[in-house]
C-alpha cells in the first residue's frame, strides 16, 4: 500500500518544493516572506491531515467489522464535515493573518508580502480538504493508486501554472507571491474534482446517512479521534511559527534559510507521512479483528525501516549540501545559513519518524488523545525549549542542535509507551455497536 502513495506524497510535497524554487528567483525578501506563510498554510493543511486520520479509522474499522454501508456513509460525512471545518477557521485567520505575520517577527514591508500570498490561498482553502479527506477514504478502502493519479494531475498542474503566474510569461501578469498562490489553488480545485469523480463514480466508497440522529453520531464519532488528531497536527505548525520567531533573531536570511529547509524537510521525510497513512488502515483492521501480534510486527518492523532509510538520507543530503544551499539560495549567506542547517537537523528526522509513527498507531488504535499527550511533550517539552537553550549558547547552530536533542528524547518515550500498550493492551478498540 505504501509505495503508491508514496508516489502521490512527492508529488503533493513538489507544490511547496516547487513554489519556493520560484519564488527564490524573485529575491531573498519574498522567500523570506514565504517562508513566513508557512507556518499558517500548514496549520490548516494539518488540521484536514488529522481529520483525514480519523477518517481512515473510522473507515477501516468498519471494514474489518463487515460493514461496508456503514464505511460509505462515513466517509460521506468525514468529507462534510471537513469542508465545513475547514471554511469556519479559514475567515478568522483571513481576519488576523496580518496580526498573526506581526507575533512572527515580519516587518511591515515583510507583511505586504505575505498579504499578497495569504489573501489568494485562503480564498480557495476549502480545495485542501477534498483531496487529503477523500484520499483517506481511498487508503481505507485499499486503493493507493487513484490517490498517486489525482496528485500527479495536480502537481503537474501546478509546476506549470507557477512560472507563468510569478513572472508573466505570455499573455500572463507577473503577481509574484500572488501567482504562486493562484498557481496552488487552481492545481488544488482540479484534484478536489478529480478525487470526488473517482469516489463516487468509479468506486462508489460514498454514501450518508438517511436519519439525522444517525448522521449526528457518525459526526461525533468521527470528531472523537479525528479532533485530538488535527489538534496534535496543528501543534506542529504552530511550534514551527515559535520556531520562526527564534530564528528570525538571526535575520531575514536565517529565517529564509529556514523556509528552505522546512520544505527540503517535508520532502526527506515523505517515507516516514506515507507509512503515517498506510500504516493506520492496517492496525486499524487487525486491532478490530483481534489481532494485536500483527499489530506488534507492523509497528517494530515500520520503526526498524524508517530509521535506517532516515540514516541514508542523512549521509545523501550531507553529500549534495553545497549544490541544494547554491540551487536554492542567490544570497551568501542564505547559502550559509541553508548549509548549517542541512549538516545538523537531518539528524533529527529519524527520531522524529518514530514520534509520527507511533502518533499514527495511537490513532489507530482509538487512543486520541495518547498521541496528542505525545506531541505536546514533543514540541513544547523539548523541541521548543531545547531549540531556544541552544540558541543561547551556541546561536543559530544551537537552535539547530536542540532539535536533533529533543526529537530523540521524544523517540526513546514514544516508543516504550506504545510498546508498553501493546503489551497490555486495555481495549484498544471500542466495542461494536450494536446500532
Amino acid at each position: 500500500m505504501t509505495w503508491p502513495l508514496l508516489l502521490a506524497m512527492v508529488l503533493l510535497t513538489s507544490f511547496n518544493f516547487v513554489d519556493a524554487y520560484f519564488v527564490s528567483l524573485l529575491g531573498t525578501e519574498e522567500l523570506a516572506a514565504f517562508s513566513y506563510t508557512f507556518p499558517v498554510t500548514f496549520t490548516l493543511f494539518s488540521m484536514v491531515i488529522g481529520l483525514g486520520i480519523g477518517t481512515s479509522a473510522m473507515v477501516a474499522t468498519a471494514l474489518g467489522r463487515g460493514r461496508a454501508a456503514r464505511a460509505r456513509a462515513a466517509g460521506g460525512t468525514a468529507l462534510a464535515l471537513s469542508a465545513l471545518l475547514v471554511l469556519v477557521i479559514s475567515v478568522p485567520v483571513w481576519l488576523g493573518h496580518d496580526a498573526i505575520f506581526r507575533l512572527l517577527g515580519a516587518d511591515e514591508a515583510m507583511r505586504k508580502l505575505t498579504d499578497d500570498y495569504m489573501s489568494v490561498w485562503l480564498m480557495g482553502a476549502i480545495f485542501v480538504a477534498f483531496p487529503m479527506v477523500g484520499n483517506a477514504v481511498m487508503r481505507a478502502n485499499g486503493n493507493t493508486r487513484g490517490p498517486s493519479l489525482v496528485m500527479a494531475a495536480s502537481a503537474f498542474t501546478n509546476a506549470a501554472l507557477d512560472p507563468l503566474f510569478i513572472f508573466g510569461w505570455g499573455p500572463f501578469p507577473a503577481l509574484g507571491l500572488a501567482g504562486a498562490a493562484w498557481a496552488t489553488v487552481i492545481a488544488y480545485g482540479l484534484s478536489s474534482l478529480l478525487i470526488l469523480y473517482m469516489l463516487l463514480v468509479r468506486m462508489k466508497a460514498l454514501g450518508w446517512y438517511r436519519r439525522r440522529r444517525a448522521q449526528v453520531l457518525a459526526a461525533r464519532q468521527l470528531l472523537a479521534v479525528a479532533a485530538p488528531a488535527a489538534g496534535a497536527n496543528m501543534l506542529t505548525p504552530m511550534a514551527m511559527a515559535a520556531m520562526t520567531a527564534i530564528v528570525a533573531q538571526y535575520g531575514d536570511a536565517a529565517v529564509a534559510a529556514l523556509g528552505v529547509g522546512t520544505r527540503l524537510e517535508s520532502l526527506a521525510t515523505l517515507v516516514i507521512l506515507t507509512l503515517s497513512m498506510s500504516l493506520p488502515p492496517l492496525i486499524s483492521q487487525n486491532a478490530a479483528a483481534g489481532q494485536m501480534a500483527r499489530v506488534q510486527h507492523l509497528y517494530r518492523s515500520v520503526i526498524r525501516f524508517i530509521l535506517i532509510w532516515q540514516g541514508g538520507i542523512y549521509l545523501a543530503l550531507w553529500a549534495l549540501s553545497g549544490q541544494l544551499a547554491a540551487l536554492f539560495a542567490q544570497d551568501a549567506e542564505v547559502a550559509q545559513s541553508l548549509g548549517l542547517l542541512i549538516a545538523i537537523l537531518p539528524l533529527s528526522w529519524g527520531p522524529q519518524g518514530v514520534v509520527i509513527l507511533t502518533n499514527s498507531s495511537f490513532n489507530a488504535l482509538r487512543r486520541p488523545m495518547n498521541a496528542l499527550t505525545l506531541s505536546i511533550i514533543r514540541l513544547f517539552v523539548t523541541y521548543l525549549p531545547l531549540a531556544w537553550i541552544g540558541g543561547k549558547l551556541a546561536g543559530l547552530p544551537g537552535v539547530f542542535s536542540g532539535v536533533v536533542v529533543a526529537n530523540l528524547v521524544t523517540a526513546i518515550i514514544a516508543w516504550r509507551w506504545l510498546d508498553r500498550c501493546l503489551h497490555h493492551p486495555t481495549a484498544p478498540l471500542p466495542s461494536p455497536s450494536k446500532r
